[in-house]
């Protein structure tokens, strides 16, 4: 199997310091791969940053008339704990030695679009999401998720007035796609899920069998007493799943204006329900080479291949740094676990506008000011950023520049950089 490791290197994970491309591409594509998708042993950069406790939501415990006082203490800090939890992940995300599986990750954090500002029913989904082995135990864990049901308002799904908002999210966005179910079977669905609320102080929603509509249902041509574990079960069983899975993979990880070829899209369906099973075929296919130069980094993608690359880390950071990046993601449009809506995230050009090209060369500053580089050429920069090749436009501007600090800045924002 032959390939440019360099891509690969930076779609299956948030981009390659220069010895990790130095050494993938002298052992080979097949084996690079290979190490991507089974890594060997634990995570050694990950165990360095553990997830931390966030506590209760402030707003818990709350008397039932609060003061306005109470509610803009109990309001700073729940932002506090919004801001703790991103420079967590944020942390990970650079440090962890298996980068493959940490993108897997913000992968689902965009396919199960979910936000809601208790921090601790996000951080219980990421954990979900986490320690899932495949997509079956994912979906079916996901389907009584808290962050989930009380975003797609689930907990207001009852026998008596069915809401249909997960049922639907379900069949269109996260597991079969647009044309392959009727609004028959989106009504029926919402029927299965109907019983569950949500409460702050426990792990797991309350199931209230009154409120559970337990008649039978005609779901996709199947009469049966469904429930939402049944129901996943039949919406598993579909042909159009894996498949649906599969064209999310590639919309991600290879190109969103070109259609998932359809001899990719069963080499990963036979992968199916093992995500990364799934991501070696697409990254095996030659359709994915062709891809190499069209795909748009994600401001968190960028960020965090940045930070990687230039060796700073988000834990370190002082407060008012931090807090000044993160609050800069979220101008770009991309703040952790805040998804703008069910839909996930945008991609391709919507992340190139003049307004983002601005924002990121504001943050750029800053991570050349934290660096503080002393001697840099386009060359030296185009090692660190792993730049295969500079564009002689892009070089005839670098080349122009003496002072360190703003060629690092020029090059973080360059097309070379953002698009991969």
């Amino acid at each position: 199997m032959t390939g440019d490791v360099g891509l690969l290197l930076r779609r299956a994970g948030f981009g390659p310091l220069p010895a990790e491309l130095a050494a993938a591409r002298q052992v080979g594509y097949a084996t690079t791969l290979a190490g991507l998708v089974s890594p060997s042993g634990p995570d050694i950069g990950a165990i360095g940053a553990p997830m931390p406790a966030i506590g209760l939501d402030p707003f818990v415990g709350l008397p039932a008339k609060p003061t306005q006082e109470q509610i803009d203490r109990a309001s700073v800090a729940r932002r506090e704990q919004t801001e703790l939890l991103a420079r967590w992940w944020l942390d990970r995300l650079v440090v962890a030695d298996h980068q493959a599986f940490e993108r897997l990750q913000f992968f689902w954090q965009g396919h199960w679009a979910t936000n809601v500002v208790a921090q601790q029913l996000m951080a219980a989904q990421h954990r979900t999401l986490r320690e899932s082995r495949d997509f079956r135990e994912m979906a079916h864990r996901m389907v009584e998720d808290r962050a989930l049901i009380e975003f797609l308002n689930g907990d207001q799904n009852t026998k008596a007035a069915p809401n249909e908002n997960l049922a639907r999210e379900l069949c269109e966005l996260f597991m079969l796609g647009i044309g392959q179910y009727t609004e028959r079977d989106v009504k029926q669905a919402a029927r299965a899920l109907t019983g569950y609320q949500i409460s702050l102080t426990s792990v797991t929603p309350v199931f209230r069998p009154q409120l559970h509509d337990a008649g039978k249902k005609t779901i996709l041509g199947v009469t049966a007493n469904f429930d939402a574990k049944s129901l996943v079960d039949l919406l598993l069983k579909q042909k159009a799943c894996p498949r649906f899975l599969a064209a999310r993979m590639w919309f991600r990880y290879a190109s969103p204006s070109v259609p998932i070829p359809d001899r990719v899209k069963e080499r990963m369906a036979a992968a199916f329900p093992r995500p990364m099973a799934m991501l070696g075929a697409m990254f095996e296919a030659e359709e994915f080479q062709a891809t190499g130069g069209s795909l748009v980094k994600q401001p968190v993608e960028w960020f965090v291949g940045a930070l990687r690359q230039l060796g700073l880390r988000p834990s370190a950071f002082t407060p008012v740094m931090f807090d000044r990046m993160f609050w800069a993601l979220a101008a770009l449009g991309q703040r952790p676990f805040a998804p703008p809506s069910v839909g996930g995230w945008p991609s391709g050009t919507a992340w190139l506008t003049a307004a983002a090209a601005n924002k990121k060369l504001s943050i750029a500053r800053d991570l050349a000011d934290l660096l503080k580089p002393e001697r840099m050429t386009p060359e030296s920069l185009a090692y660190t950023l792993c730049v295969d090749k500079w564009t002689d436009r892009t070089y005839a501007v670098l080349r122009g520049v003496k002072d360190p600090r703003r060629l690092l800045a020029l090059g973080l924002v360059s097309p070379e950089y953002q698009v991969t």
